[in-house]
């Protein structure tokens, strides 16, 4: 009882400390505006000692502060039926108003304080902006007054709900990129004390799961599986389609919406989130009428009716939050500098370019999508909807600069373990109970990058084994010079002297994509997918260059003979129909699930002509991406294959027999076998129509 009274006395200390610097600070503002504008004073026509102005600007000061906060919120009602441009308008005009009558409140004797009208908009503006910036910055550390205020934003947004007992509703936030073992791990080291508690013995809420993705293990295939029940035909995250002639890449809105639209046509319903649900900040809608900050939607048009209040701008429509949001954004950017220049000077090892935008980037993931996802997310459980999936991106976006288990990813797992504190407080003021499930969509593996290895990017290597030119640098490394000996030998030409390079006829170059450490070489002039008999009579020195390649893992391509082979280093080569985890053949180091994955891939229509995966080292779990990531995913090999399922234990359980849920298809069957047991059957209806968004 004394620690919980103690604790009311340091919230109300905290409270009447902050609302003392507030006004402090906007006295000071009052005095400073008054020396600066020649239509605003503090002082009566017969002039005034210091004291006496330092009084009149505290009690103008205070007056208007306690006038913006019981009258304003009362305007605001009532502006709320006025169009958005008159209400810009109109909001500066009243602020100035509220300034004037508390100068004219001033008791002291004589006529102290006065502004022209015009300046009283000026001066009312210029302190509510201190103001509030003065507030959030000192409650930018204080969860309490943050939610306090999210209350206050979301209290308009609730609705009735049926007399009688309510079933309960169900968030599904998605922690993108982190792994199982990740999560183990922060556990372990008292980073995320809200998971711990979840999962501490012998009255633990919830239990953790495993699962297995698909051989495309990034957060397209995954999302889109999870949220509509199908990724069919989705082998990398980006990757070539020969007839429509186009990139498809997963995080691009026209991609997006397509591979949406595939998904709802294959399976015939909607989504996940069909019945009464909300999507925010993820790649797809997955049916939800609510949608915010949802990339599939991003090319539509927006409806004035249906447009959601969850989104940026209901974010930063709240100055408070606006500011908060602002300085944790620029902190972020400072920390990314700081701890990339000490990273440089330590000479850390391996490492990537974080220069340019990055930093920025970085603060917008860790930042600016965390605040406005958690808030929609709060909002939508305060109003009482059904089902929520929210996606937070933070961790992914610093695992791949800075590595899956270094000191930046781990101070970002913090900041989402604080983030799901405060969803789950929310919860206690919601109008229905909520059961909260955590889930991520892959992991990542730790290794450093194919360039970094061996000098040489994946289409440097294709290039080679093609004979066609290469750069410089690459040509003169291991890799290169094996590359283009085995195209002589395969074409039985002499060994060059002079520096003269061999150049095959010129037909289409090939193309070649990197999903992490999936690679996918195509040749566009063929319409169709090229077999392994078709690629050898082009270039007879390609699959085996790389194939024989020791940062290459296994190949896969369409076979004449058998419909799709493996291969692998040394001449080995397996039928795909032949595949299993007990003759695994090349996947051996890729463990149990791989041979599904791969055959599953292998019969996708828009499978590349072939297929590269890297080399997987057991030992220590690193892959060698073909990107520019020193955390990668999008392939086989490591964690970045092995994500989680965080979930109530009032919930059945993942699966029965205790298997690990393989694929994302059948995480979403999970997810909505969930759902009917909070809720009742899930009736599926059509994909929302197109003006249901709010981008």
């Amino acid at each position: 009882m004394r620690g919980v009274l103690g604790g009311r006395w340091r919230r109300v200390a905290s409270q009447v400390g902050r609302s003392v610097t507030v006004w402090a600070v906007s006295t000071v503002t009052m005095l400073v505006l008054a020396g600066i504008l020649p239509d605003f004073r503090l002082r009566s026509a017969d002039g005034d000692s210091a004291t006496d102005i330092a009084v009149t600007a505290a009690f103008g000061a205070g007056a208007f502060g306690l006038l913006s906060a019981l009258v304003w919120p009362l305007l605001v009602r009532l502006l709320l039926l006025v169009p958005a441009l008159v209400l810009g308008l109109l909001v500066f005009f009243l602020n100035g108003a509220l300034l004037l009558v508390a100068l004219r409140l001033n008791p002291t004797p004589g006529e102290r304080g006065a502004a022209a009208p015009e300046t009283a908009v000026v001066v009312a503006a210029v302190m509510s902006a201190v103001a509030s910036a003065t507030g959030a910055a000192l409650a930018v550390r204080d969860d309490d007054a943050y939610r306090r205020r999210l209350y206050r934003l979301a209290d308009r947004r609730r609705r009735a709900l049926p007399p009688g007992p309510v079933a309960p509703g169900t968030v599904f936030l998605q922690f993108d990129g982190v792994g199982h073992d990740v999560l183990l791990d922060a556990m372990d080291k008292g980073l995320m004390p809200t998971v711990a508690r979840w999962l501490a013995a012998p009255r633990a809420t919830h239990r953790l799961t495993p699962w297995r993705t698909d051989w495309s293990s990034q957060t397209g295939a995954s999302q889109l599986g999870i949220l509509h029940g199908s990724n069919h035909d989705v082998p990398a995250f980006r990757w070539y389609e020969k007839d429509t002639r186009e990139v498809m890449v997963c995080n691009r809105p026209t991609s997006a919406a397509e591979l949406q639209r595939r998904a709802v046509r294959r399976t015939g319903d909607g989504g996940l989130l069909s019945v009464d649900g909300a999507s925010r900040g993820n790649l797809f809608s997955g049916g939800a009428g609510e949608q915010a900050l949802v990339l599939s939607i991003a090319t539509r048009r927006r409806s004035r009716e249906n447009r959601s209040r969850a989104g940026y701008f209901a974010y930063f429509s709240d100055p408070a939050s606006a500011v908060r949001t602002a300085l944790s954004f620029f902190a972020e950017v400072g920390r990314e500098i700081g701890q990339s220049t000490r990273s440089r000077i330590r000479k850390q090892r391996p490492r990537v370019s974080r220069g340019g935008l990055y930093p920025f980037v970085r603060a917008f993931a860790t930042v600016v999508e965390r605040d406005v996802v958690v808030a929609a997310v709060m909002g939508d459980m305060l109003a009482g909807r059904t089902c929520v999936y929210a996606d937070l991106v933070a961790y992914d976006e610093v695992a791949h600069h800075s590595g899956p288990m270094s000191r930046d990813a781990e101070k970002v797992l913090q900041r989402l373990d604080r983030a799901l504190a405060l969803i789950e407080k929310a919860a206690e003021h919601a109008p229905r109970p909520y059961r909260i499930v955590v889930l991520s969509d892959h992991g990542q593996s730790p290794g450093e990058t194919f360039r970094a290895r061996y000098g040489l990017t994946l289409g440097d290597l294709v290039r080679a084994g093609c004979g066609l030119p290469v750069p410089r640098k690459a040509r003169r490394t291991r890799s290169g010079a094996e590359a283009r000996a085995a195209v002589r030998a395969a074409l039985r030409i002499p060994v060059e002297e002079g520096g003269e390079q061999y150049r095959p006829g010129r037909r289409s170059e090939p193309m070649v994509l990197a999903s992490g450490n999936l690679g996918l070489v195509s040749f566009p002039d063929v319409p169709h997918r090229m077999t392994k008999e078709e690629i050898d009579a082009r270039h007879p020195a390609l699959l085996t260059t790389l194939a024989n390649h020791p940062g290459i893992g296994f190949l896969l391509v369409r076979s004449e003979e058998h419909g799709g082979v493996v291969l692998g280093a040394y001449g080995a080569e397996i039928p795909v129909a032949d595949l299993s985890d007990d003759r695994p053949g090349p996947l051996a180091p890729f463990g149990p699930g791989a041979a599904d994955a791969v055959r599953r891939t292998h019969s996708f229509p828009h499978t590349a002509d072939i297929m590269v995966n890297s080399f997987h080292d057991p030992a220590d779990g690193e892959v060698l991406a073909f990107e520019e990531q020193i955390g990668s995913h999008g392939g086989l090999g490591g964690a970045q294959g092995r994500p989680f399922l965080l979930s109530p234990v009032v919930l059945s359980p993942p699966a029965c027999d205790g298997a690990e849920p393989a694929g994302a298809e059948a995480v979403h069957h999970v997810l909505r076998r969930w759902l009917e047991e909070s809720t009742g059957p899930q009736v599926p209806v059509g994909e929302a129509e197109p003006d249901r968004e709010a981008a």
